[in-house]
């Protein structure tokens, strides 16, 4: 395999793009060993890297398929051919500065390029090619030194590994790419792939049970939130966890401000309540954020992450907005430690779930990659939380292996099956819909047990506050049930009748059924191979309308 690589660097002032293995500037050396390839630059003069490339032929099949794995939790990931076409942001976003830096906020276009032809694609941290025979997969077993990111073009059968090593300065020698090559079958692949990471003890436990955002969202109180406790009495035996979402803060940043007017008691009293049903206490935070009309952004611009000019950068628009916070300053690593001290050694919460965490890495600084913020970003995180179970949500996955007990593998779910008309648009590829959350789930299944617990989000059973119809509240709990061990509902459960509850306890009991083949056979129609013992199943839908085509009924 004749290879190119190509490193673009700024010396001087000026931007280099270098095709080769040695200039007057840098040496780089490539050891390839038994499946594995370990590439090394070595400078010759102090470098401000930007990225190296490694390009090589690939003779891609007809028929086969290109793994494309999104570049955070929410991020579509799923399996194209040579005549799909891989969407950026919709491009009215390009209308403006704002409007631009909205589509793309949550996503890795500040550092890859969609071409949008046909047979041109894009996967980060891992991909595989997929053909009759199996699965040939290229993953990067180390993201510390920057994101790692795969581009194909099948029709010119060109294969590159990316790695995004903007904002990094070397005057030793790195070895940014760590990569491990195997071929095989789907399971066995994945299993040795995973293997070359550290995983989580609780990989393979199950978190069932409960989060209180996808009925009130922010709107949350002492009253709901015990009512809905109660409400799973009747599944008591299958509940293990309950999880207090976004709401209970004054705003998102003060974290542990007293808000008496919603809860009254304290969240000590909450995490006190859940405790006596036997269940594990959770509760969401967004560590990294500050609300911009927060005590914390006011009192405390100075712990803000800053663009170039100086301006206050915004990590995500939830909120109103929300600024950003420099885990490099010493005084916000201080505050953040006291914050998860209080949450869960005060209060007494068993797990956080962590959201919105691509923030941190959006901008590189401190000599510092993307990649190699966001691995130390997460290593913090585990650091502040000891042996707690963490929920990562809205990460590059590749970052969170290793550090989180349980991981978000899809976007958000909506309470409109398709979700809003700005999701149908597609104005990013991180928007929400239980539609794209089920694609996701499909595709990252593999993750599940492996190095952490998948969470697809949750399903839904009630009838009140949502658009969608029974059988696509049935497929969405199949899917989730299939391929997470993250079994969540937002529903008052004690409002169920009879049907919906014994529905719950067969949602909220994994099966033994496992997908061995997953595969879009027509635009939206996705084809799923279940084992079920010695017994395979077909499921057919349409994931645009939820509509099971054939098969068996979720």
């Amino acid at each position: 395999m004749q290879a190119k690589y190509i490193l673009k660097y700024i010396l001087n002032g000026v931007e280099q793009c270098s095709e080769g293995m040695e200039n007057e500037h840098y040496t780089i050396t490539a050891d390839k060993g038994d499946g594995t390839l370990n590439v090394t630059i070595t400078p010759k003069t102090y470098l401000e890297l930007k990225t190296l490339t490694v390009e090589f032929p690939y003779e891609f099949g007809e028929n086969d398929a290109f793994f494309a794995g999104g570049y955070q939790s929410w991020t579509k990931t799923r399996e194209y051919k040579r005549d799909d076409i891989q969407r950026r942001s919709i491009k009215l976003a390009d209308m403006s500065e704002l409007t631009s830096t909205m589509a793309k906020l949550t996503g890795d276009e500040w550092f890859v390029e969609y071409s949008e032809k046909p047979g041109e694609f894009i996967s980060h941290c891992y991909t595989y090619v997929k053909n009759e025979n199996g699965i040939c997969l290229l993953g990067s077993i180390d993201e510390k030194q920057g994101f790692t990111y795969f581009k194909v073009k099948m029709r010119e059968n060109v294969f590159t590994i990316n790695k995004d090593l903007e904002g990094k300065t070397i005057s030793q020698p790195i070895t940014p790419i760590k990569m491990v090559y195997l071929q095989g079958d789907y399971e066995d692949v994945f299993d040795k792939y995973f293997a070359h990471f550290p995983a989580s003890k609780h990989k393979d436990e199950l978190m069932v049970g409960y989060t209180s955002w996808y009925n009130y969202f922010q709107k949350i109180d002492e009253d709901i939130i015990l009512r809905d406790l109660d409400g799973l009495d009747f599944a008591q035996d299958k509940v293990s966890i309950f999880q207090i979402d976004d709401g209970y803060e004054t705003f998102v940043g003060d974290w542990t401000d007293d808000n008496p007017k919603y809860f009254p008691h304290g969240m000590k009293y909450i995490a006190d309540k859940i405790h006596e049903k036997g269940y594990k206490a959770g509760i969401w935070l967004a560590p990294f954020n500050c609300q911009r009309v927060s005590k914390i952004a006011k009192e405390h611009p100075d712990w803000l992450v800053r663009k170039a000019n100086g301006h206050k950068m915004l990590g995500c628009i939830a909120w109103g907005g929300a600024y950003t916070l420099d885990i490099y300053n010493p005084e916000v690593r201080e505050h953040l430690k006291k914050v998860f001290d209080t949450v869960l050694n005060v209060w007494g919460f068993d797990m956080v779930k962590l959201d919105f965490l691509y923030s941190e890495c959006i901008i590189p600084r401190e000599n510092k990659s993307r990649g190699e913020i966001m691995c130390e970003a997460m290593e913090f995180l585990r650091e502040c939380c000891g042996d707690k179970l963490i929920l990562g949500c809205s990460v590059p996955l590749g970052t969170s292996f290793g550090i989180v007990d349980a991981c978000r593998i899809s976007c958000d779910v909506d309470l409109n099956y398709s979700g809003q008309f700005y999701s149908r648009m597609q104005v990013s590829n991180e928007m929400l819909s239980a539609r794209s959350a089920i694609n996701n789930s499909i595709f990252r299944r593999h993750l599940n047990g492996r190095v952490f617990m998948n969470d697809p989000d949750v399903f839904f059973l009630r009838n009140d506050n949502l658009k969608f119809t029974e059988e696509q509240k049935l497929l969405l709990a199949k899917i989730n049930n299939l391929c997470g061990n993250v079994l969540f509902i937002s529903d008052n459960a004690g409002f169920y009748d009879e049907n919906q509850r014994n529905l719950l306890l067969k949602y909220f009991t994994k099966t033994d059924e496992k997908i061995i083949a997953a595969d879009y056979i027509d635009k939206d129609v996705i084809r799923l191979k279940v084992q079920d013992g010695s017994q395979i199943k077909t499921l057919t839908f349409n994931l645009e309308k939820g509509k099971v085509l054939k098969g068996y009924k979720a």
